[in-house]
Parts: structure tokens; C-alpha cells; sequence
């Protein structure tokens, strides 16, 4: 079956620190990562989605420079990137409340969606200014304002992205979801990494393919 995994990628910062460098040295480089592993994934076949918590909603509390830097690296990465999803087919979304970026941010993630909508290979979602429990917020106000009755099913068509996730990855050591697809991850595989974001290879991510492969997921039942 094609699977969803999703990945919530901490540690750049740390990883930079302990080299005795700027956290913003940490952030380029773990974008790199997101290019790794975003094209090994679009070149294995049982894989449909990768999503990618690049920026939560609780990320504003960090130092205005730091978020800045994201903001201006996030820009020019996905221009970069164009070229690289479309060689790949990698259909590029995001997901959460863009409406906080500048304009001149919104205009790009919409133009490399907009670019990107054809492709029918991986579709890489990036959890933009997200946050689960906003998203569901957002979903049940979007069904009561259209008049629609609030089900699971109804409101699993409303999130941001639907499809559930099969594997859950956190790498950087800590050991909790952050707020990180919450309901998609009702079912989750969850496997928690020691190693800091810049360091994750597809090496690891392979490894963790295997051990997946032999969990019988019984969903409830026996």
C-alpha cells in the first residue's frame, strides 16, 4: 500500500551549535536534508506523501532574526527547488495559514504549487505557519459556516490534508508530536530519532522503512 510519512525535523539548530555556529547555519543546511530526502522518497514507488513540519505556529516565539532568516530561506529554497520537483514529478503543496507570510512568500509557495500541480509522482506537503490543533479549528469553523454536519468523515475531508499518516518521524532526540498532524496520526507508526535534522540520511530512513515493514498494525483489532 502507498504510504504517508511524516517528519517533524528538529534539530538544526543544535546541530549548529554544537559546531560553534550560527542556529541559521543549522537551518541551511537541514534544507538540504529536505532535498535528500524528498528525492529518495519520490523514487520509491509505495511512497505517495512526505510531509514536512518546517514551521509551526509556535514558531513565531523564536528571535525576530532567526525568523526572518527562515522566511527569506524559505523563499529562495523553493525557487531553487523548482527545477528539482518538476525533474523528480513531485507535486509541491503546503499546508496551514499562509495568510501570516508577507505577500511576496504567498505569491511563491503559489507559484510553485500553481507549477508543480501537474506532476503525479510524490506529493511533498510542507506544514507551513501549522499547527494541528489550529487546522482542526479552522476545519470545523469552515464546515459551520457551509452548513455541513461535523462527522469524522466530514471533517477529515475539511483538514488540510487528509490522507493519514502511516509513519511519524521525529528526529533531534526529543520524544513528543509538537502539535504535528494529530489526527491523520490517530494511527501512526511512531519512531523517534536520536539524530539532529542536518544529520538524517536516507540511510536512517531506510532502516526505518524495514522495521516498519514488520509491524503487523492491527488498527484496533487483533
Amino acid at each position: 500500500m502507498k504510504k504517508h510519512i511524516a517528519i517533524i525535523m528538529d534539530g538544526n539548530g543544535r546541530w549548529a551549535e554544537a559546531q560553534g555556529k550560527k542556529r541559521v547555519k543549522g537551518h541551511e543546511r537541514g534544507a538540504e536534508v529536505v532535498r535528500e530526502i524528498t528525492t529518495f522518497c519520490s523514487n520509491q514507488k509505495d511512497i505517495d506523501r512526505l510531509t514536512l513540519y518546517a514551521f509551526s505556529t509556535e514558531n513565531w516565539k523564536r528571535p525576530k532574526y532567526e525568523v526572518d532568516f527562515l522566511m527569506k530561506l524559505l523563499n529562495s529554497w523553493l525557487k531553487k527547488e523548482l527545477p528539482v520537483y518538476l525533474e523528480n514529478s513531485v507535486r509541491f503543496e503546503a499546508i496551514g495559514d499562509i495568510s501570516a507570510f508577507s505577500n511576496n512568500l504567498q505569491n511563491t509557495i503559489k507559484d510553485v504549487q500553481k507549477k508543480t500541480a501537474h506532476c503525479t509522482g510524490l506529493v511533498q506537503s510542507l506544514a507551513l505557519n501549522y499547527g494541528s490543533k489550529n487546522e482542526i479549528v479552522r476545519a470545523v469553523n469552515s464546515l459551520i459556516a457551509n452548513n455541513i454536519e461535523i462527522n469524522e468523515d466530514s471533517l477529515d475531508k475539511a483538514l488540510d490534508v487528509s490522507q493519514s499518516v502511516d509513519i511519524l518521524i521525529r528526529s533531534g532526540g526529543e520524544q513528543r508530536l509538537s502539535n504535528y498532524l494529530l489526527w491523520q496520526s490517530a494511527y501512526a507508526e511512531i519512531f523517534f530519532s536520536d539524530t539532529l535534522w542536518p544529520d538524517f540520511s536516507t540511510n536512517e530512513l531506510q532502516s526505518i522503512l524495514k522495521n516498519f515493514e514488520q509491524i503487523h498494525r492491527r488498527f484496533g483489532g487483533l
